[in-house]
């Protein structure tokens, strides 16, 4: 076995294991893990011994919470070289879950947040149990649902749009829904699991073990609320979204308005036009480039910085976003945002 303090990654008969090792950050990403990440993925993929892939987080808290945004904080008047290096790497590592050959079967227990979904919803066996607990909860911090997020949610309908604009945490069930999951466990099953994907003798086994484990959930929140959900469009602005939730006149879309309303006025309405374009994208990888575009200029705006601070520095939530209103912000600024700052791009293309 080899062994890395913040990711192990090891074989065993014919199936390959990567687990994230930083149980008490919430098994949170830095730049290390991903080339680990990045490179385990490539050393099973050349070896034909390897049938499948088996991606876990250590501990009992989550598999992955997303990327270390207090450093970020530590950085804000200072040099971002590390975190466009980070989000080119990790959008090209979600490019290659995506891609891979092999089957990619991704435990996504307890909470799975921003990164964490980069790492599991792309994959080809998506695991969820009933602690499950996912969400892209971006435009609360003053950013935008990244790793692909756009990709991933303009393609679950309106239930997509809500996840995107509130940042909702849904259950394991709502993963299912929103086409993020393939499978539901038991969570007191998952050792059992990972036992039984150690004995497989080809990647056709795994799908008649998954099924063997399969245990359905009950439907959750997002389905309960469908007939809302589905009024709302990508294609339609922010505003458009709340006037839809005014009108659904029920508990549900009262607190998914105000939700939508306490997120950055900025980060809404470059979200909504990331959807746009991703609902009418061919690939990921285009998504990937105009999200990593995105990324990089709001690493220059006041958002995410106050963001960081009212979450997670003092903890006040009570951001003062600037622009306070989507009123205030201008097309020409969110066009601004979705250009870039000409930082070299994943996979060295233009889209």
């Amino acid at each position: 076995m080899t062994e890395q303090a913040e990711l192990l990654m090891s074989r065993s008969r014919r199936l390959g294991r990567i687990r994230l090792n930083r149980p008490k950050a919430l098994n949170s990403l830095t730049l290390s893990m991903v080339r680990l990440f990045t490179e385990a993925l490539k050393t099973f993929a050349r070896d034909d011994e390897v049938a499948a892939v088996l991606v876990t987080g250590e501990g009992d808290r989550g598999l992955c919470a997303g990327g270390d945004i207090r450093a970020l904080y530590d950085l804000r008047d200072g040099d971002k070289t590390y975190y466009r290096d980070f989000w080119r790497e990790e959008y090209e590592l979600n490019a290659l879950i995506a891609s891979y050959a092999k089957p990619y079967v991704v435990v996504m227990d307890g909470l799975v947040m921003g990164g964490g979904v980069g790492v599991s919803a792309h994959g080809s066996c998506r695991i969820v149990t009933e602690r499950t607990r996912l969400a892209m909860p971006e435009t609360g911090i003053g950013f935008i649902p990244d790793v692909g997020g756009t990709w991933l949610l303009s393609r679950a309908g309106g239930a997509g749009v809500y996840m995107a604009l509130s940042g909702a945490t849904v259950s394991g069930a709502d993963a299912l829904a929103a086409g993020l999951a393939d499978w539901s466990i038991d969570s007191g099953k998952i050792a059992e699991l990972s036992a039984r994907l150690h004995e497989i003798a080809c990647a056709e086994d795994v799908r008649a073990v998954l099924a063997e484990f399969n245990h359905p959930l009950e439907p959750g929140e997002l389905s309960q609320n469908r007939a809302v959900l589905d009024n709302l469009t990508a294609e339609e602005s922010v505003e458009e979204v709340l006037t839809r939730l005014a009108e659904a006149d029920s508990a549900f879309a009262r607190r998914a308005a105000a939700e939508i309303s306490k997120k950055s006025p900025t980060s809404l309405k470059v979200t909504q036009a990331l959807l746009r374009r991703a609902t009418n994208a061919a690939t990921l990888r285009e998504c990937l480039i105009r999200e990593f575009r995105a990324a990089c200029r709001l690493l220059e705006r006041h958002d995410l910085y106050e963001g960081i601070r009212a979450a997670i520095i003092d903890k006040d939530k009570a951001p003062k976003w600037r622009p306070a209103t989507l009123q205030e912000v201008s097309l020409d600024s969110v066009n601004d945002i979705l250009r870039g700052v000409g930082s070299t791009e994943p996979f060295s293309e233009a889209v």
